[in-house]
């Protein structure tokens, strides 16, 4: 199963751009034999004159047909870890042939997007700058593909 990073705004070279190409090389290198990736970073423009409901038409353009769609959003269910591998792996397990994360820009997701998702996941309480977002999911995937796999590197 694909796994798309659908995004708004594109993100400069430096720390965070670093931590996202790492995760997701390391989230490839696991899941392949799981049968999760390869994952990918599709970015639209940010825009400032059409605002969210301009932002939400690029990444519907940016979706894959029959992509099972996951919003992120502060009003998203959280989950621990585990919960989003098992999430993960049943989607893989139902035949999904690839599954999109929707991250907004700035000021977030339009509300329209958000109710046509599939699932809206929160990763927290907390509201976390955009491109910070990213690199906390890219690390969630390459996470639970390693608890997917029995690997070391979740220790809960």
């Amino acid at each position: 199963m694909r796994v798309s990073l659908c995004v708004v705004g594109r993100l400069k070279a430096g720390p965070e751009d670093d931590l996202v190409s790492d995760y997701l090389k390391r989230f490839d290198r696991t899941g392949r034999a799981l049968g999760l990736g390869p994952a990918r970073v599709v970015e639209v423009e940010d825009r400032k004159d059409g605002g969210k409901p301009g932002e939400a038409a690029l990444l519907r353009k940016a979706l894959t047909r029959g992509a099972v769609t996951c919003a992120l959003d502060e009003r998203g269910r959280a989950m621990p870890s585990p919960d989003f591998a098992r999430m993960l792996a049943r989607h893989r397990d139902a035949g999904a042939p690839e599954i999109a994360f929707l991250i907004g820009g700035a000021d977030g997701l339009d509300p329209a997007l958000v109710a046509e998702a599939d699932r809206t996941l929160s990763l927290g309480p907390m509201v976390w700058p955009h491109m910070l977002a990213r690199a906390m999911l890219a690390e969630q995937l390459y996470r639970a593909a390693s608890i997917l796999a029995g690997g070391p590197y979740h220790r809960a």
